[in-house]
């Protein structure tokens, strides 16, 4: 019989311990980049919700992304900060737990909202005359809920999956947060069941999206390529050129960490490149879409100039 996993003392987060000399540029440089984090993705929600002229699918889907980033970034960024301010690195194994499945959800959402996004970018370029009749309020209202509950429902197999192990005593796991593939190396248990689950499942979840960003700036670009004026193809690439710098800095960063041959190592380089979509895609996004669309930027002039 496998023994209670709260037999377990504590987590204890190395972050970034391995190298103290850097620890007052670190924390300086990471508590600027959340509090633009936050300050950004807010002044889009807000500048969405205060103006009817934004109530459409497009920034709708903006507000929810807007809304995951900065759940996404608050899953770990504090935890970050705090191990930086007072050097306490420990973590009950409950609140490990929490924090991979916040980690996992609003990751996993992100991932299903951009796509969301790609498919509304295909409609407005591929079928404009038909945008209104095809992307009604009902469907963009279904299309977030279904993101937000596959991405939980994803994640909660995942860290119940992981509850079901047995850990005993003090584990130190090589990130500055509870990342899973951390957190079952240090079982005491066989794991096997949860990466085969990762590899299986997981890559399901994930690639679903991605092949349907994909699927959709496929049809995007051959739809450009038939627009015989340059002015119709720049104004189309206009449309969805935010989105696309988006979704390139997201899967970037991501295929940074797990598609590298020292990936999974928890040195030092694999958690610098965590820290690109975990916070500096959710600190640019917000800049990106605000410095290049027009519309966000006339908003955001008269609300706060």
């Amino acid at each position: 019989m496998v023994d209670t996993n709260f037999s377990v003392l504590q987590f204890v987060l190395l972050g970034f311990s391995d190298v103290p000399q850097m620890r007052i540029y670190l924390l300086f440089m990471f508590f600027v980049m959340y509090l633009i984090t936050l300050l950004g993705n807010v002044v889009i929600l807000s500048c969405i919700v205060y103006d009817k002229a934004l109530h459409s699918p497009m920034y709708f889907f903006l507000s929810n992304l807007s809304l995951v980033d900065i759940c996404f970034t608050s899953s770990t960024i504090p935890t970050l900060l705090s191990t930086l301010i007072s050097n306490k690195r420990s973590l009950s194994f409950l609140a490990c737990i929490s924090q991979m499945f916040s980690f996992i959800s609003f990751g996993n959402l992100e991932n299903n909202i951009l796509a969301v996004m790609a498919y509304d970018r295909y409609v407005a370029i591929c079928s404009p005359l038909r945008y209104t009749a095809r992307m009604k309020s009902s469907l963009c209202v279904w299309l977030v809920a279904i993101s937000w509950i596959a991405a939980c429902s994803h994640s909660l197999l995942h860290t119940l999956m992981v509850t079901g192990l047995r850990y005993v005593g003090l584990k130190k796991v090589f990130h500055f947060f509870c990342e899973i593939s951390q957190v079952l190396a240090v079982a005491d248990s066989d794991t096997s069941l949860n990466f085969s689950l990762i590899i299986t499942e997981g890559a399901v979840s994930v690639g679903i999206p991605f092949l349907c960003v994909i699927l959709s700036y496929g049809f995007i670009l051959v739809a450009i390529f038939q627009l015989h004026s340059t002015e119709g193809r720049q104004k189309a690439f206009s449309t969805c050129s935010s989105h696309l710098t988006t979704v390139c800095l997201f899967y970037g960063t991501i295929t940074a960490v797990y598609f590298r041959p020292s990936g999974g190592s928890g040195g030092v380089g694999e958690r610098v490149a965590t820290l690109g979509y975990t916070l500096l895609t959710p600190m640019l996004n917000p800049i990106i879409y605000g410095l290049r669309n027009e519309a966000m930027k006339k908003v955001i002039g008269k609300a706060f100039l």
